[in-house]
């Protein structure tokens, strides 16, 4: 601890690294806390949590009994034993009791992007509301025709206010809060859309996972999805071998130097390699026009026509990278796969097998540095290397079954829900006063020390 401060101070390594560097630290040892406590106000499995975009510090969640609630996360309401455990009642919630709430379980519940002055809930009572939070009535509602498992709002969208639904019917369905009614549909699918994902590079693009295990990447400004995930796709032998043909045609030109040793001689033997690399290249410009015709296509109909699968089952769970350059996924033959979203191929990154729920939708979560995901794994929370797979941590504190993982970046912090109705903090272990305390005890130690 002291010698990277020193360090930062002479300049050695970089404000960023020197962030980084303690951030990574204090994720890898999360641990569940004995400092701060959330009171559950739900009487059922808390199925959704998201933290605000804006200030990072209202923890917003929806629960099976139809209630959703609103918690402060910076400032405690309450205190126990003597100040040392901070008590997190919810700021308010919305019910059964309400006039305008949900009367089945809440899928889906998250905040409007821009500001916390709204926030939507997906229901299984067939309904989508806007919800205003200050006054706690809801704004608008959709009808959908049948059970919302999960919204999705953009996070960088400038030019539209569209609201992502994936229920149990084929069809993708985009909510304009602005005119209250449905934009458009998204029809490609073959069973129920449980989990969409807006890009975090693009306001325009749009990820659903379905029932039937495909991944579809949409374009809400075209007709039809322009791409299908397909598992058995992956990134091995898509370079083109340049290496290869410049040795073979180095290796061709100096054994005709050598051999003949003519310049008129090589002359006629280049122009026969030029020809010959020229009927080649007539027929793979005769490949290109016949691709080509095959993607005129009407995207419409390639939507129809492509039955790749990205999982063995349904696809449960969908989560874009913060660099919009990756996309995991979860499915019910408990399998997590990352994804490249340029090339739409599947990088093969082998995560360390987890049994995951095979019935609901569930939440994922990701960190930058150190680049880890968070994914709930039956009763636990496993930890995986973004590029390794392999697990680094597992969080054990829950009685039932996990649905969410909500990772807060500004202060280290993991937020989990499940089926045990309750909402559980994994803050980092100890603290920046205990590790300076521990370095110097280990820098004032000598080899006769006892």
């Amino acid at each position: 601890m002291w010698k990277a401060i020193k360090d930062r101070e002479t300049g050695r390594i970089r404000s960023n690294s020197f962030a980084n560097r303690f951030k990574s630290r204090r994720i890898l040892s999360l641990q569940l806390s004995n400092r701060k406590d959330f009171v559950s106000p739900h009487r059922g499995s808390v199925n959704s949590l998201q933290v605000d975009l804006t200030e990072g510090r209202y923890l917003l969640s929806g629960a099976a009994d139809g209630s959703a609630a609103v918690f402060d996360v910076q400032r405690a309401t309450d205190y126990e034993a003597s100040g040392l455990i901070a008590k997190h009642k919810c700021i308010f919630t919305v019910d059964k009791q309400h006039d305008n709430g949900h009367k089945f379980a809440i899928s889906s519940a998250i905040w409007y992007p821009i500001d916390t002055g709204l926030f939507i809930t997906g229901s299984y009572d067939h309904y989508l509301k806007v919800w205003d939070t200050n006054t706690a009535q809801a704004v608008v509602d959709f009808k959908m025709p049948g059970k919302v498992y999960r919204t999705a709002m953009s996070s960088m969208a400038m030019s539209h206010t569209l609201i992502a639904a994936g229920t149990e019917d084929v069809q993708v369905r985009l909510c304009d809060i602005a005119s209250g009614a449905f934009s458009h549909t998204l029809s490609g699918h073959r069973d129920g859309v449980m989990s969409v994902e807006w890009s975090t590079s693009s306001e325009w693009v749009l990820y659903t996972g379905g029932c039937d295990g495909a991944i579809r990447f949409w374009d809400i400004r075209r007709a039809g999805c322009f791409r299908v995930l397909d598992q058995s796709q992956t990134q091995l032998g898509i370079r083109p071998p340049i290496l290869k043909r410049t040795a073979v045609s180095s290796k061709f030109f100096s054994a005709a130097k050598s051999s003949l040793g003519g310049q008129n001689r090589l002359k006629t033997l280049q122009s026969k390699h030029a020809g010959s690399q020229s009927v080649k290249g007539s027929f793979s410009a005769k490949a290109s026009t016949e691709k080509s015709r095959q993607k005129r296509i009407h995207p419409g109909m390639l939507s129809t026509l492509d039955r790749a699968t990205a999982h063995y089952g349904v696809v449960t769970g969908l989560k874009a990278t913060n660099d919009g350059m990756y996309l995991l996924s979860a499915g019910s033959d408990s399998r997590i796969r990352l994804w490249d979203i340029e090339s739409g191929r599947n990088t093969l990154v082998n995560f360390e097998t987890g049994r995951i729920q095979t019935n609901k939708a569930i939440q994922l979560d990701t960190s930058d540095d150190p680049a880890l995901v968070f994914v709930p794994c039956m009763k636990t929370v496993k930890t995986f290397g973004m590029w390794s797979g392999r697990t680094t941590l597992m969080l054990r504190g829950h009685y039932e079954s996990v649905n969410t993982c909500c990772f807060n970046s500004s202060d280290q912090e993991l937020y989990t829900s499940g089926a045990d109705r309750q909402i559980l903090v994994w803050s980092p272990g100890g603290s920046v006063e205990d590790e300076m305390v521990q370095d110097e005890v280990a820098e004032d130690k000598d080899n006769w020390s006892d």
